[in-house]
């Protein structure tokens, strides 16, 4: 009698001629499945096996001892088979002799609770409240066996979250530069990179954290790197977080919005000035803004055109360059914080309602000539030098009647062409 399996890897002719070869491989899947799905310490009593080709039929009815007449489906008494293994010296059971046939069976259940135990110990040992939120979510432990390219089990992942919880135990800080911060914290300027891994999981729970519902204006930091399609929402989650990155880029443009009278003015009144998100973060103005109208404008267009209508007599005006950058959102929040009644208007365009659902929901601010009585009139106003609405229909939350009324005229109408009617609320004078 041959062994069984010997130190070689050899396995026994008969155990071959019984469940071995290719004939046979659809019909060992489908019992290995059997066995990768039984519930935790639960043996197995019966298996039935439907659809029976010939040959298999004839395999299970040798392992059972019963006659070849075909039929398309058999109930596997499981014991019976491993007993009738055993005394024939072929293997230790059913399951025993399919994993030497095709290797080891994973019993599914076991490891469901194993990796359940050890999100259980990690999330445990997190003293960060957000990150332990993170890893309880489904996109948490998913993310972490994506960064970590190995099993879950792997310690790698709990240093990653170790990492993690040490950089957001740091923020909200005050305009540090990211590589500074990651110096500091990781010994490392680098390990902050744009898809570092501790990088990845602190922007994720970042935008966990600011995620409201129906949220589609930013990118999912979880999906493959190769689905980010821009760094600048990168850049502004850092930004909430007082982290610079690229600290220069889309500086804030704004016209005569005033400051403490203790502070210098370093920008002219009456003409446009900037304001990079570096001094934003680090040297804030004193906004002199307390119950006053801010007007926000969603073109640079339209500020240029205030600036030479109405001087140093236009009324606070900023204005967002599309949808508001790091340096925007900054200082949006400032003067919201400071007490201004912000006052929006942008495109009529699917992008311009994308762009004034944002900041509204996320500044507080009101609607500016931008509801549906105001499209209406633009649209007979200027129907000549409108175009065709393009891309996905989005709904204002401000008005539910507007995305209706550009659906029924197709036409899209750009900001600079009601460029009149605004000009008339930014007369300073009257505000």
């Amino acid at each position: 009698m041959s062994e069984v399996i010997d130190s070689d890897g050899w396995i026994d002719a008969r155990l071959q001629r019984l469940l071995g070869g290719d004939e046979l491989a659809a019909l060992r899947k489908r019992l290995r499945r059997r066995f990768e799905r039984a519930p935790n310490d639960t043996p197995i009593e019966y298996i039935r096996i439907n659809g029976l080709t010939e040959k298999e039929h004839a395999a299970l009815a040798s392992l059972l001892g019963r006659p070849q007449r075909y039929a398309n489906s058999l109930q596997i008494d499981v014991s019976l088979v491993d007993t009738a293994l055993q005394r024939a010296g072929i293997a230790s059971s059913l399951c025993g002799a399919l994993e030497q046939l095709d290797g080891p069976i994973a019993n599914l259940a076991a490891e469901r609770l194993r990796e359940e135990h050890f999100w259980s110990r990690v999330i445990e040992g997190c003293t960060h409240p957000d990150l332990a939120d993170f890893l309880r979510a489904p996109e948490g432990p998913r993310l972490l066996k994506r960064l970590t390219g190995q099993d879950s089990q792997d310690s790698r992942a709990i240093d990653l979250c170790r990492g993690a919880e040490c950089v957001l135990s740091r923020l909200p800080e005050k305009g540090i530069a990211r590589s500074q911060l990651a110096a500091e914290v990781l010994g490392n300027a680098h390990a902050l990179d744009n898809g570092e891994p501790v990088a990845t999981i602190v922007l994720a729970v970042r935008r966990r954290l600011a995620r409201q519902p129906g949220d589609d204006e930013t990118i999912d930091l979880t999906a493959e790197p190769q689905q980010v399609a821009s760094e600048q929402p990168i850049r502004d989650i850092w930004a909430r977080a007082g982290v610079l990155v690229n600290e220069l880029a889309r500086p804030a443009l704004f016209l005569n919005v005033p400051i403490d009278a203790s502070e210098s003015n370093s920008w002219h009144d009456g003409e446009p000035s900037y304001r990079s998100l570096r001094v934003l973060l680090r040297s804030p103005p004193s906004w002199h803004v307390a119950g006053r109208k801010v007007f926000v404008c969603e073109n640079p267009n339209i500020l240029a055109i205030a600036a030479d209508h109405w001087g140093r007599d236009c009324a606070p005006l900023i204005c967002t360059d599309g949808m508001p950058a790091a340096a925007q959102q900054c200082l949006l929040s400032q003067l919201a914080l400071g007490g201004a009644r912000l006052l929006y208007h942008g495109d009529f365009d699917w992008p311009g309602l994308r762009i004034g659902n944002y900041v509204m929901r996320e500044f507080g601010a009101e609607p500016w000539r931008f509801d549906v009585t105001d499209y209406i009139a633009a649209v007979r106003a200027v129907s000549n030098s409108g175009h065709h609405l393009q891309g996905k229909t989005t709904e204002a939350v401000w008005d539910t009647a507007l995305a209706s009324a550009m659906q029924q005229h197709q036409l899209a109408i750009a900001e600079e062409a009601v460029a009149p009617s605004l000009l008339r609320d930014l007369d300073g004078r009257l505000t």
